[in-house]
């Protein structure tokens, strides 16, 4: 857009032609507008329309997602709170230690692999029953286990095996009033309920 010197300014005021009308009301127009969305986002932060810091380029890393995985995502919440609750109540009954130290993100990632195991069964993972075990050198030990969704027929069993850290901590059998440190490996077993096929292992 062009903009020509305008006349009168010697005297402390602006004297606007025709297209300058016009450009000033487009300005308050679009300064309307955008004071309008401004108080938007400030209302609604976490509104899916709104950025504090204008729109999100598709370099910006977010992980953009179909309609339809909202439900994954209180799922996969949901799975990892559930397997950290298992941990948490299995310490004192079958791991019969003080405390459970699990590395950071493990049971989101858990939950992300199961949910993709869980991609190609007819209900997907609220068609699960998910078994918690924990593996400490040739002895496995089941924790407890796992209903994504009462109200869904099973279609497959989900076995999540945690491995303990041999390392550095005492094997299962010396665990008592002692800290249980966990290894970022983990391995999934799935069995399907209604199927003659046998089971696929995973290890991660």
């Amino acid at each position: 857009m062009v903009y020509s010197q305008a006349l009168g300014f010697a005297h402390g005021m602006g004297v606007l032609s025709e297209e300058d009308n016009l450009v000033e009301a487009m300005k308050k127009f679009v300064n309307q507008f955008t004071s309008a969305r401004k108080e938007k986002c400030a209302d609604k932060p976490f509104d899916s329309g709104c950025s504090s810091e204008g729109e999100m380029s598709e370099d910006s890393g977010v992980d953009r997602r179909s309609p339809e995985e909202p439900l994954d995502e209180r799922l996969w919440q949901e799975l990892a709170q559930q397997m950290e609750l298992c941990l948490a109540r299995a310490k004192k009954t079958e791991l019969q230690c003080q405390e459970v130290l699990i590395p950071r993100q493990l049971a989101g990632r858990i939950a992300r692999d199961a949910l993709r195991t869980a991609s190609d069964e007819p209900c997907g993972l609220r068609g699960a029953v998910i078994q918690v075990h924990l593996e400490t050198g040739s002895a496995v030990r089941a924790l407890g286990s796992i209903v994504p969704d009462r109200s869904v027929t099973p279609t497959f069993e989900l076995s999540v095996v945690f491995k303990a850290d041999q390392d550095n901590w005492p094997s299962l059998r010396h665990l008592f009033g002692k800290v249980l440190k966990l290894s970022p490996g983990f391995r999934l077993v799935k069995r399907k309920l209604y199927s003659s096929a046998g089971p696929v292992i995973q290890e991660f």
